[in-house]
């Protein structure tokens, strides 16, 4: 029975969604071709929320446990999972498109010199047991079809936010595995852990989306979105202009929103940002070019200039309350 393998990222004995979002849709893939799903978590006294990643699709969870494994260090973590991997030749192995996924993911392909498919927004096996994933490029103006040709196990990291996870299943097996950790060798050591504040825009119900037509003012979309209780998003330039964090960034190869509702300003909709709204139930969207691409994808479309609309929007509200 062929098995993929889901690395399951923790923080301090938290899992992050992100990572069973890809459980989810591991479980999935696996059902329609008969394969097994096996989670492998490493962290600090981790094992009582390992029978749990079951209801999320896991079949059995591999448990690795030290008290240097409460948050990620790269080098430990890639020789703990590494040395897993080399011992027991899984087909198949996934990790969400966080920085540590990534990291993790990179460094073990490195070491496996097989080949890796970067922050899919899709992903499939095909009948000749090859890893098949959608990959943005250039922007997210294409998306190219690739798949895994060469090296196991064949990898993937998995977009956030564009599959749901699933609590459909029922309790994994649970297997705990001796750490091999010798303090003495590590490199890295964790001295502080200072986090920006950033929430996790996959699991807003509302936001507001700037775009390149703000110029990169933000203060109109601030008090918007706290008007109506949202969190701020931008759309790619403005992250790579360094005016907002990557963190917040909507698109392709950014955040993919689940949002009831998006209020989307100043963004033209080029395919890359467009992939990250797909999911939200509601867009609304303001921008001064009537042809603008992001109206096709919008259910109201307002045409004028933003900084025109948002202060009469924002001064109704406070007159009617929200």
């Amino acid at each position: 029975m062929k098995d993929i393998w889901v690395f399951v990222e923790q923080d301090s004995g938290v899992v992050e969604e992100a990572s069973l979002e890809v459980l989810s849709k591991a479980r999935e893939l696996a059902d329609t071709r008969g394969f097994k799903v096996t989670g492998v978590l490493l962290g600090k006294d981790v094992r009582g929320v390992a029978a749990r990643l079951g209801r999320y699709g896991a079949h059995k969870v591999i448990v690795v446990e030290h008290p240097l494994l409460e948050s990620y260090i790269g080098e430990l973590y890639a020789k703990i999972v590494g040395d897993l991997i080399e011992e027991r030749s899984p087909d198949y192995f996934l990790a969400s498109a966080t920085r540590n996924g990534r990291d993790l993911a990179g460094r073990l392909a490195v070491r496996f010199r097989t080949g890796l498919q970067a922050h899919v927004i899709h992903i499939d096996i095909a009948d000749d047991g090859s890893l098949v994933g959608h990959v943005p490029g250039f922007g997210g103006n294409i998306v190219a079809v690739v798949r895994n040709v060469k090296g196991r196990p064949q990898m993937a990291t998995v977009a956030l936010g564009v599959f749901r996870p699933r609590e459909a299943w029922g309790e994994a097996e649970v297997e705990v595995v001796e750490a091999r950790v010798d303090p003495g060798k590590l490199r890295v050591r964790r001295v502080e852990v200072v986090k920006g504040g950033y929430v996790d825009l996959s699991k807003s119900r509302r936001v507001v989306v700037a775009g390149m037509g703000t110029g990169g003012d933000l203060t109109l979309v601030r008090e918007l979105a706290k008007l109506i209780q949202a969190d701020v998003a931008v759309s790619r330039p403005l992250s790579d202009m360094g005016i907002a964090p990557k963190d917040i960034y909507v698109g392709s190869t950014g955040v993919s929103l689940n949002a009831d509702l998006a209020i989307v300003v100043g963004v033209s909709g080029a395919p890359h940002f467009v992939a990250g709204i797909r999911n939200v139930k509601t867009v609304i969207s303001i921008n001064k070019d009537p042809e603008a691409p992001i109206a096709e994808y919008s259910d109201y479309f307002a045409v004028g200039d933003l900084f025109e609309i948002l202060p009469k929007l924002i001064e109704k509200l406070r007159t009617t309350g929200g």
